[in-house]
Protein backbone atom coordinates (compact mmCIF):
# COMPACT_ATOMS: atom_id res chain seq x y z
CA UNK A 1 0.00 0.00 0.00
CA UNK A 2 2.29 2.13 1.39
CA UNK A 3 6.68 2.25 1.71
CA UNK A 4 8.24 2.63 5.26
CA UNK A 5 9.90 5.70 4.35
CA UNK A 6 6.24 7.18 2.76
CA UNK A 7 4.03 6.42 5.25
CA UNK A 8 6.36 8.00 8.18
CA UNK A 9 7.24 11.19 5.76
CA UNK A 10 3.46 11.74 5.81
CA UNK A 11 3.03 11.46 9.11
CA UNK A 12 5.93 13.76 9.48
CA UNK A 13 4.80 16.29 6.86
CA UNK A 14 1.16 16.02 7.15
CA UNK A 15 1.14 15.64 10.80
CA UNK A 16 3.37 17.93 12.07
CA UNK A 17 4.68 14.60 13.99
CA UNK A 18 8.14 14.60 15.39
CA UNK A 19 9.05 10.99 14.42
CA UNK A 20 6.80 8.51 11.84
CA UNK A 21 4.94 5.82 13.20
CA UNK A 22 7.51 3.10 12.11
CA UNK A 23 11.02 4.96 13.23
CA UNK A 24 9.37 5.43 16.63
CA UNK A 25 8.68 2.07 17.13
CA UNK A 26 11.93 1.03 16.25
CA UNK A 27 12.75 3.89 18.99
CA UNK A 28 10.65 2.33 21.52
CA UNK A 29 11.53 -1.63 20.44
CA UNK A 30 9.18 -3.96 18.73
CA UNK A 31 9.12 -6.02 21.57
CA UNK A 32 8.08 -3.26 24.39
CA UNK A 33 5.44 -2.40 21.55
CA UNK A 34 4.12 -5.79 21.45
CA UNK A 35 3.68 -5.99 24.99
CA UNK A 36 1.81 -2.50 25.28
CA UNK A 37 -0.70 -2.93 22.26
CA UNK A 38 -1.19 -6.58 23.84
CA UNK A 39 -2.12 -5.19 27.27
CA UNK A 40 -4.20 -2.90 25.72
CA UNK A 41 -6.02 -5.43 23.56
CA UNK A 42 -6.81 -7.37 26.57
CA UNK A 43 -8.31 -4.64 28.34
CA UNK A 44 -10.52 -3.20 25.18
CA UNK A 45 -10.65 -6.37 22.83
CA UNK A 46 -10.60 -3.38 20.41
CA UNK A 47 -9.28 -5.31 17.54
CA UNK A 48 -7.26 -1.78 16.26
CA UNK A 49 -5.51 -2.31 19.45
CA UNK A 50 -4.19 -5.95 18.94
CA UNK A 51 -0.32 -6.77 18.22
CA UNK A 52 -0.34 -7.15 13.79
CA UNK A 53 1.33 -10.62 13.58
CA UNK A 54 4.33 -9.09 11.49
CA UNK A 55 5.42 -7.62 14.93
CA UNK A 56 5.54 -10.77 16.58
CA UNK A 57 7.38 -12.99 13.09
CA UNK A 58 10.20 -9.43 13.54
CA UNK A 59 10.51 -9.86 17.42
CA UNK A 60 10.87 -13.68 16.72
CA UNK A 61 13.66 -13.47 13.93
CA UNK A 62 15.52 -10.72 16.55
CA UNK A 63 14.50 -7.43 14.60
CA UNK A 64 13.78 -5.58 17.86
CA UNK A 65 14.56 -2.06 16.18
CA UNK A 66 17.64 0.13 17.32
CA UNK A 67 18.35 -1.82 20.15
CA UNK A 68 19.08 -5.05 18.12
CA UNK A 69 20.28 -2.74 14.53
CA UNK A 70 17.63 -3.78 12.80
CA UNK A 71 13.87 -3.21 12.92
CA UNK A 72 11.24 -1.63 10.14
CA UNK A 73 14.43 0.30 9.35
CA UNK A 74 18.28 -0.67 9.17
CA UNK A 75 20.78 1.13 11.77
CA UNK A 76 24.55 1.42 11.78
CA UNK A 77 24.61 -1.01 14.82
CA UNK A 78 23.08 -2.09 17.85
CA UNK A 79 21.22 0.97 19.80
CA UNK A 80 22.47 3.49 16.60
CA UNK A 81 19.97 5.90 15.56
CA UNK A 82 21.63 6.31 12.08
CA UNK A 83 19.47 4.87 9.07
CA UNK A 84 21.74 2.58 6.79
CA UNK A 85 20.57 1.76 3.24
CA UNK A 86 19.16 -1.84 3.07
CA UNK A 87 17.22 -4.27 0.43
CA UNK A 88 14.27 -1.92 1.20
CA UNK A 89 15.39 1.17 0.36
CA UNK A 90 14.16 2.89 -2.45
CA UNK A 91 16.55 3.69 -4.93
CA UNK A 92 15.23 6.95 -6.25
CA UNK A 93 15.25 5.91 -10.02
CA UNK A 94 12.07 6.31 -11.96
CA UNK A 95 12.99 2.42 -13.42
CA UNK A 96 12.70 4.06 -16.91
CA UNK A 97 9.17 5.40 -16.57
CA UNK A 98 9.39 8.93 -18.66
CA UNK A 99 7.78 11.92 -17.28
CA UNK A 100 5.62 13.57 -18.64
CA UNK A 101 6.38 17.56 -19.17
CA UNK A 102 3.66 19.63 -17.69
CA UNK A 103 3.90 23.64 -18.42
CA UNK A 104 0.73 24.72 -18.52
CA UNK A 105 -2.03 23.47 -15.53
CA UNK A 106 -5.87 24.17 -15.51
CA UNK A 107 -7.04 24.22 -11.40
CA UNK A 108 -11.03 24.01 -10.90
CA UNK A 109 -11.93 25.63 -7.80
CA UNK A 110 -11.74 28.97 -6.33
CA UNK A 111 -11.65 27.99 -2.32
CA UNK A 112 -9.52 28.02 -0.64
CA UNK A 113 -7.60 24.66 -1.63
CA UNK A 114 -7.93 25.54 -4.71
CA UNK A 115 -6.58 29.05 -4.64
CA UNK A 116 -3.30 27.57 -2.68
CA UNK A 117 -2.57 25.56 -5.13
CA UNK A 118 -2.68 28.29 -8.11
CA UNK A 119 -0.65 30.22 -5.95
CA UNK A 120 1.97 26.98 -5.40
CA UNK A 121 1.64 26.58 -9.29
CA UNK A 122 2.41 30.08 -10.50
CA UNK A 123 5.42 30.16 -8.53
CA UNK A 124 6.92 27.16 -9.53
CA UNK A 125 6.87 28.85 -13.20
CA UNK A 126 4.05 27.27 -14.35
CA UNK A 127 1.15 28.77 -16.14
CA UNK A 128 -1.82 28.21 -14.68
CA UNK A 129 -5.54 28.59 -15.93
CA UNK A 130 -8.04 28.59 -12.67
CA UNK A 131 -11.56 27.96 -14.01
CA UNK A 132 -14.51 29.35 -12.02
CA UNK A 133 -18.25 29.28 -12.04
CA UNK A 134 -18.67 32.94 -12.45
CA UNK A 135 -16.63 35.82 -13.30
CA UNK A 136 -17.10 36.95 -9.18
CA UNK A 137 -15.36 34.07 -8.37
CA UNK A 138 -12.63 33.93 -10.33
CA UNK A 139 -11.49 37.32 -9.61
CA UNK A 140 -12.37 37.09 -5.80
CA UNK A 141 -10.06 33.79 -6.07
CA UNK A 142 -7.30 35.47 -7.76
CA UNK A 143 -7.55 38.83 -4.79
CA UNK A 144 -7.20 35.66 -2.53
CA UNK A 145 -4.30 34.63 -4.07
CA UNK A 146 -2.68 38.28 -4.72
CA UNK A 147 -3.12 39.22 -0.86
CA UNK A 148 -1.50 35.63 -0.02
CA UNK A 149 1.40 36.79 -2.23
CA UNK A 150 1.42 40.24 -0.64
CA UNK A 151 1.88 38.70 2.54
CA UNK A 152 4.72 36.72 1.42
CA UNK A 153 6.60 39.50 -0.20
CA UNK A 154 6.28 41.68 3.27
CA UNK A 155 7.41 38.89 5.28
CA UNK A 156 10.55 38.98 3.15
CA UNK A 157 10.04 35.33 1.96
CA UNK A 158 9.39 36.71 -1.80
CA UNK A 159 10.24 39.38 -3.68
CA UNK A 160 8.21 41.55 -5.60
CA UNK A 161 9.36 40.39 -9.29
CA UNK A 162 8.45 37.42 -7.96
CA UNK A 163 5.24 38.21 -7.00
CA UNK A 164 4.43 39.93 -10.42
CA UNK A 165 5.71 37.29 -12.42
CA UNK A 166 3.81 34.77 -10.38
CA UNK A 167 0.53 37.08 -10.91
CA UNK A 168 1.26 37.05 -14.82
CA UNK A 169 1.22 33.50 -14.84
CA UNK A 170 -2.38 33.17 -13.81
CA UNK A 171 -5.35 33.32 -15.74
CA UNK A 172 -8.90 32.70 -15.64
CA UNK A 173 -12.18 31.34 -17.36
CA UNK A 174 -15.40 30.19 -16.50
CA UNK A 175 -16.03 27.57 -19.22
CA UNK A 176 -14.15 23.97 -18.87
CA UNK A 177 -13.28 24.59 -22.92
CA UNK A 178 -10.38 26.18 -22.15
CA UNK A 179 -8.25 23.46 -20.66
CA UNK A 180 -8.36 22.33 -24.67
CA UNK A 181 -4.17 22.45 -24.38
CA UNK A 182 -3.50 21.92 -20.79
CA UNK A 183 -0.86 19.53 -19.85
CA UNK A 184 -2.33 18.78 -16.17
CA UNK A 185 -5.73 19.64 -14.60
CA UNK A 186 -5.71 19.41 -10.54
CA UNK A 187 -10.15 19.57 -9.35
CA UNK A 188 -10.48 20.86 -6.03
CA UNK A 189 -14.15 21.25 -5.90
CA UNK A 190 -16.15 20.35 -3.00
CA UNK A 191 -16.14 16.82 -1.69
CA UNK A 192 -19.11 16.05 -3.17
CA UNK A 193 -18.69 12.77 -5.74
CA UNK A 194 -21.35 13.54 -8.42
CA UNK A 195 -20.36 16.90 -8.83
CA UNK A 196 -16.48 15.54 -9.25
CA UNK A 197 -17.68 13.02 -11.55
CA UNK A 198 -19.46 15.51 -13.99
CA UNK A 199 -16.37 17.68 -13.93
CA UNK A 200 -14.25 14.53 -14.71
CA UNK A 201 -16.55 13.63 -17.80
CA UNK A 202 -16.33 17.12 -19.11
CA UNK A 203 -12.51 17.24 -18.78
CA UNK A 204 -12.33 13.85 -20.40
CA UNK A 205 -13.93 14.96 -23.37
CA UNK A 206 -12.56 18.46 -23.78
CA UNK A 207 -8.49 17.94 -22.41
CA UNK A 208 -5.93 16.54 -25.18
CA UNK A 209 -5.26 12.95 -25.29
CA UNK A 210 -2.29 12.89 -23.26
CA UNK A 211 -3.07 15.17 -20.16
CA UNK A 212 -3.28 13.96 -16.79
CA UNK A 213 -6.15 14.73 -14.68
CA UNK A 214 -5.64 14.99 -11.24
CA UNK A 215 -8.33 15.57 -7.91
CA UNK A 216 -7.13 16.58 -4.83
CA UNK A 217 -9.63 14.82 -2.78
CA UNK A 218 -9.18 14.09 0.59
CA UNK A 219 -11.75 11.28 1.55
CA UNK A 220 -13.49 9.93 -1.96
CA UNK A 221 -12.46 7.22 -3.53
CA UNK A 222 -10.04 8.36 -7.03
CA UNK A 223 -11.76 5.46 -8.93
CA UNK A 224 -14.92 7.02 -8.90
CA UNK A 225 -13.41 9.95 -10.44
CA UNK A 226 -11.39 8.06 -13.27
CA UNK A 227 -14.31 5.60 -13.69
CA UNK A 228 -16.58 9.06 -15.55
CA UNK A 229 -13.39 8.95 -18.46
CA UNK A 230 -12.61 6.98 -20.90
CA UNK A 231 -8.63 7.46 -19.75
CA UNK A 232 -8.41 5.87 -16.11
CA UNK A 233 -4.73 5.60 -16.57
CA UNK A 234 -4.69 8.95 -16.72
CA UNK A 235 -6.47 9.54 -13.48
CA UNK A 236 -4.44 10.29 -10.05
CA UNK A 237 -5.30 11.52 -7.13
CA UNK A 238 -2.81 14.62 -5.90
CA UNK A 239 -3.48 15.18 -2.21
CA UNK A 240 -2.36 18.73 -1.30
CA UNK A 241 -2.78 19.92 2.20
CA UNK A 242 -4.31 23.42 3.43
CA UNK A 243 -3.14 25.64 3.23
CA UNK A 244 -1.25 24.75 0.42
CA UNK A 245 1.58 27.24 0.25
CA UNK A 246 2.58 26.29 3.75
CA UNK A 247 2.39 22.40 4.22
CA UNK A 248 4.73 20.16 2.08
CA UNK A 249 3.01 17.09 1.94
CA UNK A 250 0.97 15.62 -1.22
CA UNK A 251 -0.44 12.58 -1.09
CA UNK A 252 -0.14 10.93 -4.70
CA UNK A 253 -3.06 8.19 -4.71
CA UNK A 254 -2.99 5.56 -7.88
CA UNK A 255 -5.79 3.33 -8.36
CA UNK A 256 -5.32 0.16 -9.44
CA UNK A 257 -5.83 1.54 -13.60
CA UNK A 258 -3.33 4.70 -13.35
CA UNK A 259 -0.24 4.59 -15.46
CA UNK A 260 3.04 4.00 -13.87
CA UNK A 261 3.94 7.50 -15.90
CA UNK A 262 1.00 9.60 -14.75
CA UNK A 263 1.98 8.59 -10.66
CA UNK A 264 5.88 9.30 -11.72
CA UNK A 265 4.62 12.76 -13.22
CA UNK A 266 2.73 13.65 -10.51
CA UNK A 267 5.33 13.15 -8.10
CA UNK A 268 8.13 14.80 -10.32
CA UNK A 269 5.61 17.91 -10.15
CA UNK A 270 5.05 17.96 -6.43
CA UNK A 271 8.85 17.55 -5.85
CA UNK A 272 9.49 20.86 -8.17
CA UNK A 273 6.91 22.68 -6.58
CA UNK A 274 8.79 22.15 -2.97
CA UNK A 275 6.82 19.09 -1.96
CA UNK A 276 7.48 15.94 0.00
CA UNK A 277 5.44 13.24 -2.26
CA UNK A 278 4.28 10.22 -0.56
CA UNK A 279 2.75 7.38 -3.18
CA UNK A 280 -0.08 5.47 -1.78
CA UNK A 281 -3.00 2.96 -2.99
CA UNK A 282 -6.54 4.31 -3.74
CA UNK A 283 -7.98 3.30 -0.13
CA UNK A 284 -10.61 5.70 2.20
CA UNK A 285 -8.11 8.12 4.33
CA UNK A 286 -5.60 7.56 1.91
CA UNK A 287 -2.08 7.31 4.63
CA UNK A 288 -2.43 10.55 6.64
CA UNK A 289 -6.37 10.70 7.40
CA UNK A 290 -6.24 6.41 7.64
CA UNK A 291 -3.63 6.81 10.72
CA UNK A 292 -5.00 10.25 11.89
CA UNK A 293 -8.72 9.61 12.71
CA UNK A 294 -8.38 6.55 14.37
CA UNK A 295 -6.44 8.13 17.18
CA UNK A 296 -8.34 11.15 16.98
CA UNK A 297 -11.35 8.87 17.31
CA UNK A 298 -10.00 7.04 20.22
CA UNK A 299 -9.54 10.08 21.96
CA UNK A 300 -13.43 11.45 21.76
CA UNK A 301 -14.42 7.62 23.25
CA UNK A 302 -12.00 8.17 26.51
CA UNK A 303 -13.64 11.66 27.03
CA UNK A 304 -16.61 10.12 26.60
CA UNK A 305 -15.96 7.29 28.93
CA UNK A 306 -14.87 10.28 31.32
CA UNK A 307 -11.60 8.04 31.67
CA UNK A 308 -9.64 11.84 31.66
CA UNK A 309 -10.41 15.39 30.46
CA UNK A 310 -9.84 16.92 26.96
CA UNK A 311 -7.50 19.58 28.76
CA UNK A 312 -5.65 16.65 29.80
CA UNK A 313 -5.85 13.89 26.77
CA UNK A 314 -5.02 17.35 25.03
CA UNK A 315 -1.60 18.03 27.55
CA UNK A 316 -0.78 14.37 27.66
CA UNK A 317 -0.45 14.09 23.60
CA UNK A 318 1.92 17.51 23.32
CA UNK A 319 4.02 17.15 26.23
CA UNK A 320 4.36 12.83 26.24
CA UNK A 321 4.53 12.53 22.40
CA UNK A 322 5.30 15.75 21.32
CA UNK A 323 2.59 16.18 19.21
CA UNK A 324 1.80 19.83 17.53
CA UNK A 325 -1.51 19.91 18.85
CA UNK A 326 -3.52 17.66 21.41
CA UNK A 327 -6.67 15.91 19.37
CA UNK A 328 -9.33 17.89 20.75
CA UNK A 329 -8.30 21.04 19.68
CA UNK A 330 -6.77 19.58 16.14
CA UNK A 331 -10.55 18.22 15.84
CA UNK A 332 -11.87 22.06 17.03
CA UNK A 333 -9.60 22.63 14.39
CA UNK A 334 -10.38 20.71 10.92
CA UNK A 335 -14.26 21.00 12.12
CA UNK A 336 -15.87 18.23 13.86
CA UNK A 337 -18.11 17.36 10.38
CA UNK A 338 -15.18 17.53 8.33
CA UNK A 339 -14.34 15.02 11.21
CA UNK A 340 -17.43 12.72 11.36
CA UNK A 341 -17.44 12.29 7.39
CA UNK A 342 -13.61 11.31 7.37
CA UNK A 343 -14.26 8.83 10.04
CA UNK A 344 -17.60 7.23 8.40
CA UNK A 345 -15.55 6.91 5.42
CA UNK A 346 -13.30 4.60 6.79
CA UNK A 347 -15.62 2.78 8.68
CA UNK A 348 -17.59 2.08 5.62
CA UNK A 349 -15.01 1.13 3.87
CA UNK A 350 -12.95 -1.29 6.42
CA UNK A 351 -15.87 -2.27 8.47
CA UNK A 352 -13.91 -2.37 11.73
CA UNK A 353 -15.91 -1.79 14.81
CA UNK A 354 -13.14 0.43 16.35
CA UNK A 355 -13.57 2.68 13.07
CA UNK A 356 -17.06 3.36 13.89
CA UNK A 357 -17.74 7.26 14.74
CA UNK A 358 -17.77 8.16 18.56
CA UNK A 359 -21.45 8.69 19.57
CA UNK A 360 -19.87 11.60 21.65
CA UNK A 361 -18.90 13.55 17.65
CA UNK A 362 -22.23 12.46 16.14
CA UNK A 363 -24.29 14.47 19.01
CA UNK A 364 -21.84 17.61 18.45
CA UNK A 365 -22.48 17.29 14.65
CA UNK A 366 -25.74 16.81 15.15
CA UNK A 367 -26.17 20.16 17.53
CA UNK A 368 -24.27 21.94 15.19
CA UNK A 369 -21.34 22.73 17.06
CA UNK A 370 -18.30 21.63 14.91
CA UNK A 371 -15.29 23.76 16.11
CA UNK A 372 -13.67 27.10 15.78
CA UNK A 373 -15.86 27.84 12.61
CA UNK A 374 -19.01 27.77 14.77
CA UNK A 375 -17.20 29.49 17.55
CA UNK A 376 -18.16 25.87 20.03
CA UNK A 377 -16.65 22.52 19.91
CA UNK A 378 -15.42 20.54 22.49
CA UNK A 379 -14.33 24.21 23.78
CA UNK A 380 -16.01 27.28 23.69
CA UNK A 381 -14.19 30.33 21.74
CA UNK A 382 -16.85 32.69 22.31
Amino acid sequence: YATREDLDAAMRYGCGYPMGPLALLDLIGLDTAYEILDALYRQSRDRLHAPVPVLKQMITAGLLGRKSGRGFYTYAGQDSSTVVPDAATPSGAQSGVEIRPIATVGVVGTGTMATGIVEVLAKGGHDVIVRGRSDSRTKDAVAAITRSLDKAVNRGKLSESDRDAALERISTTTSLDDFAHVDLVVEAVAEELDVKRGIFATLDEVCKPDAILATTTSSLPVVECAAATSRPGDVVGMHFFNPAPVMKLVEVVSTIATFADVAATARDLARSLGKVPVSCGDRAGFIVNALLFPYLNDAVRMLEAHYASADDIDTAMKVGAALPMGPFALLDVVGLDVSLAIQRSLYQEFREPGFAPSPLLEHLVTAGLLGRKTRKGFRDYS
